[in-house]
């Protein structure tokens, strides 16, 4: 019978395969620490003690913005020409003395209509014959159209060599006849011989641009909702320096000027 053989003790734990003892497994895992967990009853959420502690009340902000500059600190304020009052003065008066060399303009037709879709219409015809066109011609023209009963039905009706005899010589006379006749079908297909009451209706329209929409929302429909710009006003206006900074457009003018002119006063002298 084979000698039993001695196994010798190294103090260590005979357990273990001294393969496996290595630093490792002498290293003790990291405790992980826990916030307290409080309980929001109010929202039925759960916050930690660290987020409740980093919740801060909200600071209200308060905007205030008045009709002109104002110099009190930490306040907002609207930028205005600093002479624009007294340009404006200057245009009104200027305006009053010389009114009787003032032409009728769209505000002016359909005084004497009673029915209102053709009063509206009306405003609509004049200001799209005044596209590049001067009111001395203008008004003769819608005078010469009027007197000949002008309504949609007689758009439609009239040859459009007879109308180009009607409203020349307004500039692009011809273009203006195909206007007219597209714009008076969508009138009377659409909007029930009536004008559209929006903005991106009207501009919807054959012929129709931004300025003579703002001016038939006003004229027409008594509803002001923007400053009519066209390339004279749009030129006045940076001539007299009306504009923060320079503008390249009519429709940029227009924004410049709605930033800071009083609604009330949208209807622009200097058109």
């Amino acid at each position: 019978m084979p000698p039993k053989k001695q196994l010798l003790s190294t103090g260590a734990d005979e357990s273990t395969s001294r393969y496996f003892k290595s630093e490792i497994s002498s290293r003790k895992k990291p405790v992980r620490k826990l916030s307290a967990v409080t309980h929001d009853e109010s929202e039925g959420e759960m916050h930690t003690e660290n987020e409740v502690k980093a919740k801060k009340p909200r600071k209200k902000l308060t905007i205030e913005v008045t009709d002109g500059p104002i110099d009190q600190e930490n306040k907002i304020t609207k930028w205005e020409p600093p002479h624009w009052t007294e340009h404006w003065k200057n245009i009104l008066q200027m305006r009053i003395i010389n009114k009787h060399l003032e032409p009728k303009g769209c505000d002016t037709i359909g005084e004497t209509i009673t029915n209102d879709k053709i009063r509206r219409f009306h405003v609509l015809v004049s200001l799209m014959l005044s596209s590049q066109t001067k009111d001395t011609i203008t008004i003769p023209a819608m005078d010469r159209l009027r007197d000949a009963g002008l309504t949609i039905q007689y758009i439609l009706d009239i040859s459009d060599d007879e109308l180009g005899r009607i409203i020349y010589p307004v500039g692009f006379w011809r273009r203006k006849v195909q206007y007219l006749k597209e714009t008076c079908k969508i009138l009377h297909k659409k909007y029930d011989d009536d004008i559209p009451d929006t903005l991106e209706g009207l501009c919807s329209l054959p012929g129709v641009g931004p300025k003579m929409a703002y001016l038939t929302m006003d004229f027409a429909w008594k509803n002001n909702v923007g400053i009519g710009v066209d390339v004279h006003v749009h030129r006045i206006v940076n001539r007299l320096q009306w504009v923060e900074k320079p503008t390249k457009t009519p429709e940029q003018t227009r924004l410049a000027l709605e930033s800071w002119i009083p609604r009330y006063d949208y209807i622009d002298p200097i058109s």
